[in-house]
């Protein structure tokens, strides 16, 4: 016979298990869905350089330490991107006065013509969820908030 604490277990894992199949799911729709999309809007863009765009954009100062760090890659590969990006026309590089050894990067007008594209795809997206969303009450929403924003800080640590 199971003790309570082992069926409060059992349970606990086949929910656990039906929550990670349901983001799994989610995600390859979503991926499914919206990347035609996405590479149609943003045509000769690929996924990391529009992440790039877009960390840029909502970061002052953004440097290829602080872009590796934020897009899970590595300063090799932010060289890369940022190489193709700066002959794009898109970004552009810049030191500070006060620290001629580090360089920071910057949307060009370009870059930012990109960037707005970008987040008005995001926003076309979230209009078009909306009615799941309104189904569910502030505290629902709160709480699934609460979940993910403390299954990303447990994934965080198993990345460092």
């Amino acid at each position: 016979m199971l003790h309570r604490k082992q069926i409060w277990y059992n349970k606990a894992m086949e929910k656990s298990e039906h929550i990670m199949a349901g983001i799994t799911d989610l995600n390859n729709k979503l991926l499914l869905l919206r990347k035609p999309i996405m590479e149609k809007a943003m045509s000769g863009f690929s996924l990391s350089e529009i992440a790039y765009l877009e960390y840029i954009a909502l970061h002052p100062d953004a440097n290829v330490t602080r872009l590796a760090a934020a897009l899970y890659m590595t300063r090799g590969a932010i060289s890369k991107i940022t190489k193709k990006l700066e002959q794009k026309g898109m970004i552009t590089s810049y030191q500070k006065p006060d620290n001629k050894k580090e360089l920071y990067f910057a949307l060009t007008a370009e870059g930012q013509k990109i960037d707005a594209v970008h987040r008005q795809l995001h926003q076309d997206f979230i209009a078009a969820d909306q009615e799941v969303f309104a189904a569910f009450s502030d505290c629902d929403l709160t709480t699934i908030l609460r979940f993910v924003e403390a299954y990303n800080q447990h994934l965080d640590q198993d990345l460092k």
